[in-house]
């Protein structure tokens, strides 16, 4: 008789902040802002709207409310775990991943953020490892959250390193 399998220990991932949404929002408006714009201006070209303009100007409401709607719970399901020896990263909605960066492979932690994640007080964090194919990152965590995870990860990492 065999024994029984322990049941799978439950990863509590922290997620990153809302505000990060808004930080892809003005991307998605910046993208859908030309086809509407073309769809107007050939509106008053041809002196009135066509029922294939109508449809080109639904189509891309649509388009825009889906993505909003698809960033909002890509968002959601952003996460990260610190674990006594890795950190783990977990993304997608229907494409899932969980990314492993075993902290004594890390060779150096980096903050970055851009004018709009400034603006919402958000950064990211990248891991970058011994292989450029495991290189990770965490955006839309709050700055001081992405600072005190930059310290806490490159003392971790040194001390793994310093164990080799």
């Amino acid at each position: 008789m065999t024994s029984p399998q322990p049941p799978p220990t439950r990863i509590d991932f922290n997620p990153v902040s809302p505000k990060l949404v808004w930080a892809h929002l003005p991307g998605l408006v910046l993208w859908m802002l030309p086809t509407v714009i073309a769809l107007i201006v050939l509106g008053v070209i041809f002196a009135g709207f066509r029922p294939w303009m109508w449809a080109g100007l639904g189509l891309s409401l649509v388009i825009t409310v889906w993505t909003a709607i698809v960033i909002v719970r890509q968002v959601r399901r952003l996460g990260y775990a610190e674990r006594a020896d890795d950190l783990l990263i977990r993304r997608g909605i229907l494409f899932r991943s969980t990314t492993v960066v075993p902290f004594g492979r890390m060779q150096f932690v980096d903050v970055k953020s851009g004018p709009i994640d400034r603006m919402l007080g958000l950064a990211t964090v990248e891991l970058h490892t011994a292989s450029a194919s495991t290189d990770a990152s965490i955006p839309g965590l709050p700055a001081a959250e992405a600072d005190r995870l930059r310290d806490a990860l490159a003392a971790r990492g040194e001390a793994r390193l310093a164990g080799l």
